[in-house]
């Protein structure tokens, strides 16, 4: 069973910044396409950014381009999400999810990944 673990999350003010983390022993990152969705109360699960195999290609959802940046360290099989410049309707609870590779997709919806972490919670206080 694959384990995706989240971390960092808390309470932070706008304005302020903080550092989730997804840990993914399990994974190879090269054969994955790793990213962050979010999910406000009341709200769909959306898409925030993915960072896609070998490569590392990167993608950021327009309401978070310039100030969250997706990144990973593939000797520690760890993804991360650096947030920035935080606004109150960034808070919710952000998701890891690892899709693995097998030919085109789009990687922005929820429905492709096949593992998924239980989630961190950010809150925003303004």
């Amino acid at each position: 069973q694959v384990q995706l673990v989240e971390s960092g999350g808390g309470l932070v003010q706008v304005g302020g910044s903080l550092r989730l983390s997804c840990a993914a022993p399990e994974l190879t990152f090269s054969n994955y396409a790793m990213a962050w969705f979010r999910q406000a109360p009341g709200k769909e699960r959306e898409f925030v950014s993915v960072i896609i195999g070998n490569n590392g290609v990167t993608y950021d959802a327009d309401s978070v381009k310039g100030r969250f940046t997706i990144s990973r360290d593939n000797a520690k099989n760890t993804v991360y999400l650096q947030m920035n410049s935080l606004k109150p309707e960034d808070a919710a609870v952000y998701y890891c999810a690892a899709h693995r590779l097998r030919g085109r997709v789009d990687v922005t919806q929820r429905g492709n990944y096949d593992y998924w972490g239980q989630g961190t919670q950010v809150t925003v206080s303004s």
